[in-house]
């Protein structure tokens, strides 16, 4: 059984048992985290929701919060002598996905 979840703007496909990284949650390590955005349900019965799936849903452990890997960007102006170099790490929550309710 796997269900299609939105969080952060983003949708993520999740199995029982599985770790699954979204954007930042405000959330603690080792608290219950309920989402209840969830769009599709598949399996024995699949159940497509409009938009969301009526009583439907993932209940997840949080694991850790963190961040990325750095991403360098650098801006460059010809002629100018102008140059640019930044540098962005993105935040993320590890969630460890305990249930789908369907």
């Amino acid at each position: 059984m796997y269900a299609i979840i939105v969080t952060g703007g983003k949708q993520y496909k999740v199995q029982q048992g599985e770790a699954v990284y979204v954007e930042k949650l405000n959330a603690e390590a080792g608290e219950k985290i309920t989402f209840d955005q969830v769009v599709f349900v598949g399996g024995d019965a699949t159940k497509v929701g409009a938009p969301f799936v009526s009583g439907a849903t993932v209940t997840g452990t949080v694991e850790k919060q963190g961040r990325e890997k750095k991403v360098v960007t650098f801006k460059y102006k010809p002629k100018k002598g102008q140059h640019t170099k930044v540098g962005h790490r993105q935040p993320y929550t590890k969630v460890v996905i305990d249930a789908i309710n369907a």
